[in-house]
């Protein structure tokens, strides 16, 4: 029997498992793990010396082609394919009639997840969607069982903003996932206090590097508990999205008790940077939430490596600098690109910085977002799986530039940050999508993931 590809001569790692070894793919598909010498012949070999093998990185939590976002999903699979990210998870919105909104019409869930597959069909790494709930109305619970039955297996509320959902809409959505078995994904910051703090700091005269300050982490907080609370009452599964504090970590954390329906991400920004940045870069580190502190990062990487938190994301948004420091720092657009070099800067915070290990940096970046969304195919070496596999080189140094973006971003909020590791190739279902810096693949490979409802029992 001869393969279509081997990679030898590097650090396997998936799951609990770390060894020195080789994979085996065949027809897209990972089929054999061990020893070179008991691996079939190939057709192509990889050479790994000096590297890791690990799962593709799942990024559960990006934003492509829609009013947050400029990046196309070609854009921003080619930044994600150069990052070593092999599946991303979009949001299929639910338009809705108000002011601020894209849309001039209410619509439907199903109609937003076709307008993004529609959107998709140059995207270089497989994808799915979080259906996104921006409105209220008895027509969703109409519609959420043929959401699922399409694929969708998890659901997004917002606590904040214009489209934010009240406390009794968002008990009625998670009492129908808990039905369903399906998961909420939930925006949490509590806007009122929010918007007064905001009113006030504009009052008193003050520039960009006060906008942490008018989203105070206790906001944070207050609507994590809320949501968390709700969730664990109803027996839903819940997944607090961008963790940014040690508050909202510990919020989410009382919430644990079953270890089962409570769960929760953090983002790479949050792990790497502060609010003092916007004493540097002005508006274009605003994100919400925002950049906190040295004690938060801390607390994320505790919460990290005691499992109250168990995802790192980059919740990725595309923006130009102009519009974002031409607008008042109080006001959109929100977010920062990441997709391209979360991994290397995740690397460089956990592995090289504080010494942890790369079982554990697979487990948050691959293997637990595959099974928290339902991805059984995805996020493991393991034979019969999809072979997703990212080589990374743990001592090639790098300095982040925007100038290399390949989002249609044009800003980095790493702009300079020197880090150690960097990705060799990205490998998407047996195809080779990136190497050496450089996007191989061609745009269309990526493929639709209809996702299971997970399993969170264990």
């Amino acid at each position: 029997m001869t393969v279509d590809t081997i990679i030898e001569g590097g650090r396997v790692v998936s799951g609990d498992q770390s060894f020195e070894g080789a994979v085996a793919i065949d027809d897209g598909t990972i089929v054999g793990l061990g020893d070179r010498d008991r691996l079939p012949d190939a057709e192509r070999t990889i050479d790994a010396s000096g590297k890791v093998v690990m799962p593709g990185i799942i990024d559960p939590h990006v934003h492509i082609d829609d009013h947050v976002s400029i990046d196309t999903y070609e854009t921003a699979t080619k930044a994600a394919a150069l990052g070593g990210v092999t599946t991303v998870i979009d949001f299929a919105w639910q338009a809705y009639d108000g002011e601020g909104s894209a849309w001039d019409e209410n619509g439907t869930l199903m109609e937003g997840i076709e307008r993004k597959r529609d959107k998709a069909t140059d995207a270089l790494v497989d994808y799915s969607f979080h259906g996104g709930i921006l409105r209220e109305g008895d027509d969703l619970f109409d519609e959420m069982e043929d959401v699922v039955d399409a694929g969708v297996t998890s659901f997004k509320m917002y606590t904040a903003y214009d489209f934010g959902l009240s406390n009794g809409y968002i008990h009625r959505v998670l009492e129908e996932l808990s039905e369903l078995g399906a998961v909420g994904v939930g925006h949490t910051e509590e806007d009122t206090v929010c918007e007064q703090v905001t009113a006030d700091l504009r009052e008193e005269g003050h520039g960009p590097s006060v906008y942490p300050q008018s989203r105070p982490d206790y906001t944070e907080a207050m609507a994590a508990d809320n949501v968390a609370r709700m969730a664990r009452e109803l027996d839903a599964k819940y997944y607090g999205i961008h963790t940014s504090c040690r508050k909202s970590a510990e919020a989410i954390e009382r919430h644990q008790a079953d270890g089962s329906t409570i769960r929760g991400e953090t983002c790479t920004h949050y792990t790497s940077l502060t609010g003092d940045l916007h004493e540097e870069m002005g508006n274009l580190p605003r994100i919400a939430p925002p950049l906190r502190t040295e004690d938060d990062i801390e607390a994320l990487f505790d919460a990290l490596t005691s499992d109250v938190l168990s995802v790192v994301s980059t919740d990725h948004v595309a923006q130009k600098r102009r519009k974002k420091e031409e607008s008042n720092w109080w006001e959109g657009p929100f977010g920062a690109n990441g997709l391209q070099v979360s991994l290397p800067v995740f690397h460089d915070e956990a592995v090289n910085e504080r010494g942890l290990s790369y079982r554990f940096l697979s487990q948050v970046m691959s293997r637990n977002p595959a099974e928290t969304f339902g991805l059984p195919q995805k996020g493991t070496l393991e034979p019969g799986t999809d072979a997703d596999i990212v080589v990374f080189d743990p001592d090639v140094e790098q300095t982040i530039s925007a100038a290399n973006n390949a989002s249609n971003a044009d800003y980095s909020i790493y702009e300079g940050r020197s880090v150690r590791g960097a990705v060799d190739t990205t490998i998407v279902r047996g195809e080779v999508v990136a190497r050496d810096g450089a996007v191989v693949g061609n745009p269309g490979h990526g493929a639709f993931v209809e996702r299971e409802l997970p399993d969170w029992s264990n």
